[in-house]
């Protein structure tokens, strides 16, 4: 949570998420799943508490369980440790944990040999016995256990606890998010489900964006919403600075839906020149579509095309991460030397002599060499001194200079000095671009 938080009384059904795997716990892999079940969660009406992330080992996944239990919450839910190594242990622990034999299920088992069988043939060197007993490992499941088909090999389980025992009811979930994302869907149709969420409060959320403000201005705006006498802590409201932007989040029940507008109408008010996105659609998504001609039916349709110096191509990756990029953006070059520079952006080398490679001159004949080089509507130029070495006093580490040019002598240039790490100036660096580019297409100077 960030400055200005709100959060509401708790109320409805709660849950937990454990996250087990200890190449997540060490920061080796990202955890996804995390993120993508809480916001399920949310769909449903059911208040996350919190989210443990946790190693492989049962005394600690155990203490997690334990650690929800006493929070009192509904539902945990569970990813990874389905597999069939040695460490993979979560059926067992939550077995033991919800107070519940094992047992082997031999129709399961029969069911995920034919989907290990195969591997056989395809590489005929395989262990067959090992193949059979991780078969069997994985086939033997929590007494009173309802079991999810296995997407992968492994089988995930909705396991309530023992007859007569409180405590919340577990779902225990594959770790690959393509085998965890498919079956959720399973999971919420089981009764055991339903019957651990029965009660779930609907939740209402919104997401604005705004940019070239900080975040310390939000917490004046809510500091000026309580003395209008609107009711914040109604409202459960969560602001973030990412990549340069503010996202201010929004969740509430539907009978504080007044209370949001209220406040809704503060920020629209006190921020109008930044508030930039009140669907919570990022600046990716709407600079497409303006590319796209989508905007409304006077918007007409452009080509894109990028030079980059100090973002590396980073810049290019953002317009192209979209589905259909292909439609509007031609291409772009790092030109990171001042060589390249002349001969792949043709930059003026005069310019580079008189003014220097961070400069005004060389952003703009970034932006003019990309559209005449890729023949696009729209050319962009990005050079700076991302560091952590390379600034003086005149041109310190983080200055870096924009440009974008479009049709009919369309042009906006800007230099910000960007805060932060040289990982920091260069993806911040990718998001002002964008927002340089929105401008340009909207007309605005």
């Amino acid at each position: 949570m960030s400055t200005g938080e709100t959060r509401p009384p708790v109320s409805g059904v709660r849950a937990g998420i454990v996250v087990t795997g200890t190449e997540v716990l060490t920061g080796r892999v990202v955890d996804r799943n995390g993120p993508w079940l809480a916001e399920r969660l949310r769909e449903l009406g059911v208040d996350l508490a919190h989210i443990a992330v946790v190693g492989d080992r049962p005394q600690d996944i155990t203490g997690a369980l334990r650690f929800f239990r006493a929070e009192g919450v509904d539902l945990v839910c569970t990813s990874g440790g389905l597999g069939p190594t040695e460490d993979d242990l979560t059926a067992q622990v939550v077995a033991d944990f919800q107070g519940r034999a094992m047992h082997l299920d031999e129709a399961l088992e029969r069911r995920i040999w034919a989907i290990l069988e195969p591997l056989l043939t395809r590489w005929p060197d395989l262990d067959a016995d090992a193949l059979r007993h991780s078969n069997r490992k994985q086939a033997v499941v929590p007494d009173g256990a309802t079991v999810l088909e296995p997407v992968g090999t492994a089988p995930g389980l909705v396991v309530p606890p023992a007859e007569g025992a409180d405590g919340p009811t577990v779902v225990v979930l594959p770790g690959p998010p393509r085998e965890l994302q498919p079956m959720w869907g399973a999971a919420v149709e089981t009764a055991l489900f339903r019957d651990a969420v029965t009660g779930a409060t609907e939740y209402r959320q919104h997401m604005l964006r705004l940019f070239g403000i900080p975040e310390s201005e939000i917490a004046a705006t809510m500091r000026q919403a309580r003395e209008a006498g609107i009711p914040l802590d109604d409202l459960e409201i969560t602001t973030c600075l990412r990549r340069g932007e503010v996202e201010i989040v929004t969740r509430y029940e539907p009978r504080y839906q007044t209370v949001y507008e209220a406040f809704d109408a503060v920020i629209r008010e006190r921020h109008a020149d930044t508030l930039f996105s009140d669907d919570g659609t990022s600046v990716d998504l709407q600079v497409a579509a303006l590319l796209r001609g989508e905007r409304d039916a006077a918007t007409t349709a452009r080509t894109i095309a990028v030079a980059e110096s100090c973002t590396g191509g980073l810049l290019l990756g953002r317009l192209t991460d979209l589905p259909g990029a292909s439609d509007y953006v031609l291409g772009g070059v790092v030109a990171y030397s001042d060589d390249a520079k002349q001969r792949v952006a043709a930059v003026d080398p005069a310019l580079i002599v008189q003014h220097g490679a961070v400069s005004q001159a060389v952003a703009e004949a970034l932006a003019d060499g990309a559209r005449s080089v890729f023949g696009a509507d729209v050319g962009v130029g990005v050079t700076g001194i991302a560091g952590p070495g390379g600034g003086t006093d005149e041109k310190p580490v983080g200055l870096v200079w924009f440009s974008a040019a479009g049709p009919d002598g369309a042009r906006l240039t800007r230099s910000i000095t960007v805060p932060g790490s040289r990982t920091d100036v260069r993806d911040r660096s990718t998001t002002v671009a964008l927002h340089l580019v929105r401008r340009l297409l909207l007309g605005e100077r």
